[in-house]
């Protein structure tokens, strides 16, 4: 319906708390949601599998068709298909947060724009160029042995939310420390806006996610809904 967003969304089974882009209560108007069916978050973080990219398509599709006025997604590395999903509908699709890093590093002029992701292994220049970002844009993961890192690339049914806060804070600290011209920090993972505000207090700095994402655009301007 008019007024609605859309989001795609892998198949999971881990907790969705307020914040989260899976949580309906996330945001002040209404979402619609649609599962790809055997999008797990190996295969689409790990493994990069191309064939879910149809599948894809068809859900957001089937979203545009009953009328939502722009699309995002559930998972920041579909980045990597960011053109294709785009040209494949007629409303706005927004695939990732990694969409912010370089229009905010060109508003900032001066500092540079860092990322936290999930896992740093996977996130690669392939997912930067796809949206425009600079391939040397800095890039901290969560830590190998963290149980939040594990709970979502495993997909496991348990989430410990202070400890996905520490985790998320921690490498948020980790770039900082590695970086200290970083002005501005995007939160790649959909799953990490719950622990935005612990990360702007722990570093100081303006922090940008999914979510905040979603609230610069959305809803589109009248003239983007054709």
């Amino acid at each position: 319906m008019a007024g609605e967003l859309g989001v795609v969304m892998l198949e999971t089974r881990f907790p969705r708390p307020p914040g989260d882009i899976g949580n309906p209560s996330t945001f002040a108007f209404r979402v619609r949601y649609r599962v790809v069916a055997g999008a797990s978050p190996r295969r689409v973080v790990v493994e990069r599998d191309a064939s879910l990219l149809a599948p894809f398509i068809d859900a957001a599709r089937g979203l545009q068709s009953q009328g939502v006025a722009a699309i995002a997604t559930s998972c920041g590395f579909l980045a990597l298909f960011q053109r294709e999903l785009q040209a494949a509908l007629a409303v706005p699709l927004w695939s990732s947060s990694l969409l912010l890093v370089a229009e905010l590093q060109e508003r900032l002029g001066v500092g540079r724009v860092g990322v936290v992701t999930v896992d740093a292994k996977s996130l690669s220049s392939d997912h930067l160029r796809a949206v425009g970002a600079a391939v040397e844009t800095p890039i901290e993961g969560l830590a190998t042995d963290s149980a939040f890192r594990t709970t979502l690339l495993e997909n496991r049914a348990d989430l410990d939310v202070d400890e996905a806060c520490a985790a998320t804070v921690a490498a948020a600290q980790r770039l900082v420390t590695r970086c200290p011209e970083l002005a501005a920090i995007v939160l790649e993972c959909t799953n990490m806006p719950p622990y935005a505000d612990a990360v702007r207090a722990a570093t100081g700095l303006p922090v940008h996610d999914i979510t905040t994402l979603i609230a610069s655009r959305f809803p589109p301007p009248t003239e983007a809904r054709r």
